[in-house]
């Protein structure tokens, strides 16, 4: 599998690549960096009642996938970076410190996107387009193959759903009770 993916790597390379997104992708990369962009959303969101059951949402999201992805799987998998396969790529960000599988930066963003999506259709589409390009940017800048962004990603998916359901729940099962509460 892993000729196959460095193979579609290279051909981001030697077809894709170009001036314009040798800038653009380092920066279009940070906003996944750590998560930080997307906690800090969830952050504001949390703060107007009107936002506050997307800004749960996200953040059970994002505290699930970090547990999961970054602090399990990360290190049961050790997978190395692409970049360590081809020593002669010139890397336009620095080298990473931990391992490659599953993508945290893809991860993270759709955890994000798919939970504003699932709440607030078109401000979801922005979200998710962003998602995709901080999903590529890994791919581009070779420091993730692309099953882990596809793995980061369903995954991503896959808690955001969860997340909001157990969010909705919540919310439901307190409203139950509160409408209980004024019956009684």
């Amino acid at each position: 599998m892993t000729d196959f993916e460095l193979r579609i790597l290279d051909f981001i390379a030697d077809k894709i690549a170009n001036p314009f997104f040798d800038k653009a992708m380092p920066i279009i990369s940070m906003f996944g960096d750590h998560g930080i962009f997307w906690m800090a959303l969830t952050v504001i969101l949390l703060i107007p009642k009107k936002t506050r059951k997307l800004g749960f949402s996200m953040a059970l999201a994002l505290a699930m996938g970090f547990i999961c992805g970054n602090l399990v799987i990360k290190n049961i998998v050790a997978r190395i970076r692409p970049y360590e396969y081809r020593p002669e790529i010139n890397l336009l960000v620095s080298k990473l410190k931990d391992f490659s599988f599953p993508s945290g930066h893809s991860l993270a963003s759709f955890e994000a996107a798919t939970c504003i999506f699932i709440r607030y259709k078109k401000w979801g589409v922005a979200a998710l387009a962003l998602a995709v390009l901080i999903a590529f940017s890994r791919l581009y800048l070779f420091v993730h193959f692309p099953s882990d962004v596809l793995v980061g990603t369903v995954m991503g998916i896959i808690f955001a759903i969860i997340a909001s359901l157990i969010v909705n729940r919540i919310y439901k099962n307190k409203d139950t009770l509160n409408n209980k509460n004024l019956i009684d």
